[in-house]
């Protein structure tokens, strides 16, 4: 069904350089900016191409700090508690890195994992003769208890960390982050969440939550240019946080040392993507941040209802905005993921994901402000002629 609101969504689309022809059904995957955005970072660019050396060495520390700041107000901690990352893989990475792991211990993670995840933790378990645990979740979803007991029922006296998506990649599930860190404090079991699909998507309020670790990308929902992530670190684990890379570390600025300058200060790099965030913020909210997730949920909605109706198979979780924002994985009829995916790009400019997914065969539609409902028709029309 159409949404309806008194802002101009046509006018909103035009925010973006997207290319004519083309149905962008794949904002979950890589997120484009929209021009204030872009410009704010060229702006960045051309100031530190002016002067590098005053501006990495006497103006940088402080404009990452406002930056951090503005970062944490929007995603509910401290910005001393963040340290940006190129991405969320470079986050999960440097948390794998700082988790002590013996021979025996376990990490617990879910099979609705990004498989960039799995296979971080797949390397930090074989490196350490630890076991990665893989819990099978109940598919499809309908209650957040079942969920939370699935999980923990692997878990043991051995078990480490417990890893999981805040919105899972490859079946667009909202999991329940609140019931699962509650189970894991309860068991004195450290989190690490992976967290790039519910940035602006969904209320984030990382102090409220509690987890220990949280990485993000900040190109996907929020709109922040690529190469923009951040890590977040809870207070009682900063104090052992070390970097992948190691060069001068402490800040030259004369400031006090802090966890985070050795992740700052780690070789000469164009900041000007980090900077930028601050811009995105900006954006989504003077679009109204509500606004912004119901009109993404109700075209994730429209697209459910459509291809619902195309296959007759059930979606993999209820019709709720508890269960899925601006992106949704449909059942598809059995068959070959990677062949339709590029018959749909190929025949009719559809960028869409088609998921190979635990013997399913899923496509994941994901909108943003720019998107149309007749992209999402178009997209049905040509999934009914493809299958």
């Amino acid at each position: 069904m159409p949404f309806t609101t008194d802002i101009d969504w046509e006018s909103l689309r035009g925010q973006w350089t997207l290319r004519d022809g083309v149905s962008y059904l794949n904002h979950g995957s890589f997120g484009p900016s929209p021009r204030p955005v872009l410009a704010a970072r060229q702006a960045w660019i051309e100031r530190l191409e002016s002067e590098p050396m005053d501006f990495l060495v006497r103006e940088l520390d402080d404009l990452l700090a406002e930056a951090r700041r503005a970062l944490g107000r929007f995603v509910g901690c401290a910005g001393d508690d963040l340290v940006f990352v190129d991405n969320a893989t470079v986050g999960m990475n440097l948390v794998a890195a700082n988790v002590t792991l013996k021979p025996g211990d376990e990490v617990l993670a879910n099979d609705h994992e990004y498989g960039a995840v799995l296979r971080t933790w797949e390397r930090a378990c074989r490196r350490a003769e630890a076991t990665l645990v893989v819990a099978r979740l109940p598919c499809p979803i309908t209650d957040a208890g079942e969920v939370v007991d699935a999980l923990f029922r692997l878990a043991t006296d051995r078990t480490r960390l417990v890893v999981f998506s805040h919105v899972t990649s490859p079946t667009a599930i909202v999991l329940p982050a609140d019931a699962i860190c509650r189970r894991a404090r309860d068991l004195g079991i450290p989190v690490c969440i992976d967290g790039p699909h519910a940035i602006a998507m969904r209320p984030c309020d990382l102090t409220l939550l509690g987890c220990d670790y949280y990485t993000a990308s900040c190109h996907k929902w929020l709109c922040a240019p690529f190469g923009s992530g951040f890590l977040y670190v809870h207070p009682r684990r900063q104090a052992t946080m070390e970097p992948l890379v190691v060069s001068w570390g402490r800040t030259p600025s004369g400031h006090s040392p802090s966890w985070h300058d050795e992740f700052t200060w780690a070789g000469t790099r164009d900041p000007s993507a980090f900077l930028a965030t601050t811009a995105a913020i900006r954006f989504l909210e003077s679009t109204g941040l509500d606004a912004f997730r119901q009109r993404t949920h109700q075209l994730a909605r429209q697209a459910r209802e459509l291809v619902t109706s195309l296959t007759g198979l059930d979606a993999l979780v209820p019709d709720s905005l508890e269960w899925y924002g601006s992106m949704i994985s449909l059942p598809l009829p059995p068959g070959e993921a990677a062949p339709l995916q590029q018959a749909l790009w190929d025949q009719y400019q559809i960028e869409v994901p088609i998921v190979d997914w635990n013997g399913l065969r899923l496509v994941r539609p994901s909108c943003h402000l720019y998107t149309q409902e007749a992209e999402l028709q178009r997209l049905a029309e040509a999934l009914r002629t493809c299958l």
